[in-house]
């Protein structure tokens, strides 16, 4: 069984970094869609998104910010982190098929357990994608515990 550990406020050092890795399928997509309510034909009609700037459906801006949510809370600082502020710059767009790597960066720590990261997306071609600063509230206990399972969901078409 694979665990989630983290890395407690005491451990976390300036410069620290964490990479976490995602690729955008086209069920991910969807089902970003239905979850968070956001049906732009942009990102769910391949005509319309034909005739746009992009030429192609491209992923919600929000679908690589989830991304960033899901590395602060598996990887850096991992579980027991509240989750504070974000500030996102979106660079370039996201398309099907694209594989994203997060990276954090522990920029500082402030009092009250606070650390904020610097967060860097890029694509797989290592073209910067979204740029931003989270701040979180860094677990002082150490965990470990079981990455859960999730339930296999599918699309029908």
């Amino acid at each position: 069984m694979t665990t989630l550990d983290n890395i407690t406020y005491d451990e976390l050092k300036e410069g620290d970094a964490a990479t976490f890795t995602r690729t955008l399928t086209r069920d991910e997509l969807v089902l970003f869609a239905a979850v968070s309510g956001d049906v732009n034909p942009l990102h769910l009609d391949a005509d319309f998104a034909a005739e746009t700037m992009f030429k192609e459906r491209i992923a919600h801006g929000m679908w690589s910010g989830s991304l960033i949510s899901g590395a602060l809370a598996t990887v850096m600082p991992g579980p027991g982190t509240i989750y504070l502020e974000q500030s996102l710059a979106f660079k370039r767009p996201v398309r099907l098929g694209d594989t994203l790597s997060i990276m954090l960066t522990v920029v500082r720590k402030e009092p009250r357990n606070r650390v904020v990261l610097g967060c860097e997306v890029r694509n797989q071609h290592g073209a910067q994608v979204v740029v931003g600063e989270a701040k979180v509230i860094a677990p002082t206990e150490k965990l470990s515990v079981p990455k859960p399972t999730l339930p296999a969901i599918s699309i029908a078409s």
